[in-house]
């Protein structure tokens, strides 16, 4: 199982970084990160919230991952941010559960208007201590990353994505996550797995600048 294996990770002292995958993975990461750690803090770069129940009646699918989280305790939900949200919505109660818990969401349009400088302010002051990244390549708009199952129009550039990732640098990073890239999909030159390459060369710099116990 996925907890396992990043579970061995962890206790051998590395921090992981994951490629997905949909976004499912990122439950059973977080299970095995804190059990180490105790909850932690979470920073998302989505174009969707990813906290609805359930999905035709499922609990577990790519959409529940980090409501999930909250309701096990592997997540602060008052160190949760996400940032670059702008995906359709179900219906007027999708943020019950953020405002019950005291997430905090930067929406695209927030984003855009305050700017990147902002956002990384914002990360900082949310996700201090022991923190997570979860990196959805859909928060990027598909002019530069066509490759995902559920594109988003007006998203992230590929400049804004990489600025976004490197501002996580001196937070305090157990392990992230980039998912949802799907090759069938992908532009000429493979865009989108560029992307996603570099940005996980990004995290991993950023990983670099400070450690953790």
């Amino acid at each position: 199982m996925v907890d396992e294996r990043i579970g061995s990770l962890v206790d051998a002292g590395a921090r992981p970084i994951v490629i997905g995958g949909d976004h499912s993975i990122s439950l059973p990461i977080l299970r095995a990160l804190a059990r180490r750690h105790g909850p932690l803090g979470l920073v998302q770069f989505d174009a969707h919230i990813d906290t609805w129940d359930e999905y035709f009646g499922g609990k577990y699918f790519h959409g529940t991952p980090f409501r999930r989280a909250i309701e096990e305790g592997l997540i602060d939900p008052k160190r949760f941010i996400q940032v670059g949200i702008r995906g359709p919505m179900y219906g007027e109660d999708d943020f019950d559960f953020h405002r019950e818990h005291g997430i905090t969401m930067l929406d695209i349009e927030q984003v855009k208007a305050r700017g990147v400088g902002w956002a990384i302010g914002e990360v900082h002051r949310i996700a201090a201590g022991h923190a997570y990244m979860t990196f959805d390549i859909d928060s990027v708009d598909p002019a530069f990353a066509p490759g995902t199952g559920t594109p988003e129009v007006g998203g992230l550039t590929s400049h804004e994505a990489q600025r976004l990732v490197r501002g996580l640098a001196g937070l305090s990073l157990v392990g992230g996550d980039i998912v949802e890239v799907a090759p069938p999909f992908d532009g000429p030159g493979q865009i989108t797995a560029l992307l996603a390459a570099n940005l996980m060369f990004e995290f991993l710099c950023a990983m670099a600048t400070t450690g953790t116990r």
